[in-house]
């Protein structure tokens, strides 16, 4: 099942909030590489979606 823009976007909220709270918790010196690992997979799975919901919000091509 494709996703709709709605749930995309509520996914969408979901990893920010996770990467803002990630991001919290990072020292200011001495960054732990498995938090580092958390926050990069996040912002890629963010990534993810905004691709998608850019496909989906496309216009199709006229003809």
């Amino acid at each position: 099942m494709t996703p709709t823009p709605e749930t995309l976007r509520k996914k969408l909220k979901e990893i920010e909030k996770k990467i803002q709270e990630a991001e919290a918790q990072l020292p200011a010196h001495s960054v732990k590489p498995p938090l580092m690992q958390v926050i990069f997979e996040l912002e890629e799975e963010r990534n993810r979606i905004l691709d998608a919901l850019k496909t989906l919000e496309k216009p199709p091509p006229q003809s």
